[in-house]
C-alpha cells in the first residue's frame, strides 16, 4: 500500500502521457517528497534478447555534471606508470604485488578498476574476485587502455558505466533532485545518446521500447527519447 504523499504525487502524473524530458524532470522534482535529496534515475526497456551474447548492451558516458561521492579508483599499472597514475588521481596504484594482495585477501576496497593492456594477463588470477563484483577492467567501458590519465580523470569526474540486466533493461542514475534542471537535462541527454550508441548490430526492430524517469521512492514518469 502506498501512503498519502505518494498517491498525491501520482495524481499529478498523466499515466497515458509520454512526457518530454524537460517536463519529466520538472515533474520528478515536484513529486519528490522524501526527506533526503532523492536520486533521479532513467530506466530503459530495450528490444534485445539478453540470452544472446552478441545482443548484450554495455557502454559508458562521462556526465558533464557530477553528483554523489567521488569514486575510489584503483590503477593496475607497471612500475614505470605508477607515478603518472598517482598524479592523475588514482586512490590505489600497484602492479603484481597489489594483484597478489587481492588474491590472498579477496578484498576489493575500491569502486572502479582501470588497467593498462599489459596488466590484463596478470589480472586473470583475480578475475573470479573482481568479475562477480563488476570490477574487472574492460575495454568496452574504457577501463583498459594506454591512456592512464584520461581513464582515471574520467572516472573521477563521474563517468557512468552501464549494462543490461537479465530482462533486457538498463538502469541509470543521472543526478539529484536538488540539481539545476538544465544540468539534469544535459546529463540525461548524454546518457540517452550513450544507450542509443550501444545498440547491438544484431538487434532488430524497435531498440528502445520505452523509457521512464523516476526519483527515489517516487512515481515513474514515461518520457520520450
Amino acid at each position: 500500500m502506498h501512503g498519502k504523499k505518494y498517491l498525491k504525487s501520482l495524481s499529478l502524473i498523466d499515466k497515458n502521457k509520454i512526457y518530454a524530458p524537460e517536463e519529466a524532470i520538472a515533474l520528478a522534482k515536484q513529486t519528490s517528497n522524501v526527506r533526503f535529496d532523492a536520486t533521479l534515475e532513467l530506466h530503459f526497456r530495450l528490444g534485445i534478447d539478453p540470452t544472446k551474447g552478441e545482443q548484450l548492451v554495455r557502454g559508458s558516458a562521462v556526465l558533464p555534471h557530477s553528483f554523489g561521492k567521488s569514486k575510489k579508483v584503483v590503477a593496475f599499472v607497471p612500475a614505470d606508470k605508477e607515478k603518472e597514475a598517482k598524479e592523475a588521481g588514482a586512490d590505489i596504484v600497484g602492479g603484481e604485488e597489489l594483484i597478489k594482495e587481492i588474491a590472498e585477501s579477496k578484498k576489493c576496497d575500491f569502486d572502479v578498476a582501470i588497467a593498462t593492456p599489459d596488466m590484463m594477463p596478470k589480472l586473470a588470477k583475480v578475475a573470479k574476485i573482481l568479475g562477480p563484483r563488476g570490477l574487472m577492467p574492460n575495454p568496452k567501458t574504457d577501463t583498459v587502455g594506454p591512456n592512464i590519465k584520461k581513464m582515471i580523470t574520467e572516472q573521477k569526474a563521474g563517468k557512468i558505466d552501464f549494462k543490461n540486466d537479465d530482462k533486457g533493461n538498463v538502469h541509470l542514475m543521472f543526478g539529484k533532485v536538488s540539481m539545476d534542471k538544465d544540468k539534469l537535462l544535459e546529463n540525461l541527454k548524454i546518457l540517452a545518446v550513450a544507450v542509443k550508441k550501444a545498440k547491438p548490430a544484431t538487434s532488430k526492430g524497435n531498440y528502445i521500447r520505452n523509457a521512464v524517469l523516476v526519483a527515489t521512492m517516487g512515481p515513474s514518469i514515461k518520457i520520450t527519447i
